[in-house]
């Protein structure tokens, strides 16, 4: 690799064609200007001009590094540009999170790109132990679990609380026992079990057999679908609030009232350390109103 202060002088002494006003230029003496232009001249093999007393002449060798020396300064100077200028508005930024989020913040997100057309939003759905292992890895730039991160190389912030929903038909009468609830079937899906469990068991803690047990009246693993059935009447499910108020048919779901709660912890997580850019923090400001408004 060119030494890069050999080289600046040696594009220095070019640009004004005098050993002694370069000298100037770069507040050196004279002797040292040519002395970095020989140590060039070695590092290459090669001489790069004809001296002429003060002046010189380029040689084809020295015309060729001239061209490289102006595109380095061009590409720094562009560098540094970017770098004085960080753009919300231009980019690429990752997040991961649950299916009943991403639901939540895409339309959010959209809306952003919609005005920014530059930025550039990726959302994908995942498991919780997938969104911890691809922010260590530096994969997504932001993710959100429901507990405060322990990975050395993780930190993250409370956001807010996901509150666990059961879910009936708009205008269905509720259920007055567990047994009632069970005979109207269970609409399935992945976190189903996992949410049945601390829902039931919280609010029927001598009724409900766990999950395994319930009456399963049907399983769907799109996350978009979950509420479908429900709303004609097939079933009854459980998920959270943030995939319940961003369904489409919201106005034809209840929330069965329950004496017992269970809420989430939202944690908003990164890199540690990260010194995250302009855009990330925008859409991070984003992420952060929409959880708090759960």
């Amino acid at each position: 690799m060119l030494n890069a202060t050999w080289l600046e002088t040696f594009a220095t002494l070019c640009d004004v064609g005098h050993f002694t006003r370069a000298a100037v230029a770069m507040n050196m003496t004279q002797p040292g200007v040519s002395q970095h232009v020989k140590k060039l001249e070695a590092q290459l093999g090669q001489p790069l001009m004809t001296r002429d007393g003060k002046s010189f002449i380029l040689t084809p060798a020295g015309e060729a590094v001239l061209a490289m020396a102006r595109r380095r300064r061009a590409e720094e100077s562009d560098l540094q540009g970017a770098l004085q200028h960080d753009d919300p508005d231009r980019g690429q930024v990752s997040i991961a999170c649950s299916g009943s989020l991403a639901l939540l913040l895409y339309p959010r997100f959209m809306d952003l790109m919609a005005r920014a057309p530059a930025l550039s939003i990726i959302l994908e759905a995942m498991p919780q132990p997938r969104i911890l292992e691809r922010v260590v890895a530096g994969r997504f730039d932001l993710g959100i679990v429901d507990h405060s991160p322990a990975h050395p190389r993780l930190e993250g912030q409370s956001a807010g609380q996901d509150e666990l929903c059961l879910l009936l038909p708009a205008g269905a009468a509720p259920p007055r026992s567990f047994a009632e609830l069970d005979a109207l079937g269970f609409i399935a899906h992945p976190d189903g079990y996992a949410h049945a469990d601390e829902l039931l068991g919280a609010n029927f803690p001598d009724a409900h057999p766990g999950a395994d047990r319930l009456r399963e009246r049907s399983f769907v693993n799109q996350i978009g679908q979950i509420p479908e059935p429900v709303l004609r009447g097939i079933g009854y499910t459980i998920l959270p609030r943030s995939g319940v108020d961003a369904h489409p048919g919201r106005d034809r779901l209840q929330v069965m009232p329950l004496p017992v709660p269970v809420r989430h912890e939202l944690w908003l997580i990164q890199r540690k350390n990260r010194s995250l850019p302009a855009r990330t923090r925008r859409v991070r400001a984003v992420i952060t109103e929409a959880l708090a408004a759960l």
